[in-house]
């Protein structure tokens, strides 16, 4: 199956593996993913991740959830798919997106690599606000 919105995909695999309470979640590779995967483990949102070769020589990202001990609550409450590929979302440092007040994140893709709102504020480099995580 081809997926016209490669990114949303990835959402959405992570939104139902949350749902359904679950540890690991499978998804296919691309280099944007993997750089989104490391940001998601820096900022403390996933316990960790691996990446697999496969076959098809596309690969594999294994992504562990992070979950409260006590609480049984996800790390990650809300995945918002910002810019999609009929509708690009492009902003300046200058525009770039408090998400919560500073308490989630934006991840965006700049010309520095895939990093989040606040690192681009510092940075002071713009570019397409792929999703918000909080």
């Amino acid at each position: 199956m081809k997926t016209t919105d490669p990114i949303a995909d990835y959402l959405t695999r992570l939104r139902n593996a949350i749902k359904a309470r679950h540890r690991v979640v499978d998804v296919p590779a691309s280099n944007l993913k993997k750089e989104m995967t490391k940001v998601l483990f820096d900022k403390g949102y996933i316990l960790n991740y691996k990446f697999e070769d496969t076959d098809n020589r596309q690969g594999n990202i294994k992504i562990a959830l992070k979950y409260n001990p006590e609480t049984k609550e996800s790390a990650i409450t809300k995945l918002h798919r910002v810019s999609t590929p009929g509708l690009r979302q492009y902003k300046p440092a200058t525009e770039l997106p408090k998400v919560l007040n500073g308490l989630g994140i934006a991840i965006l893709s700049t010309s520095k690599g895939v990093i989040t709102d606040k690192e681009a504020r510092v940075l002071k480099v713009g570019g397409e606000v792929l999703c918000y995580i909080y």
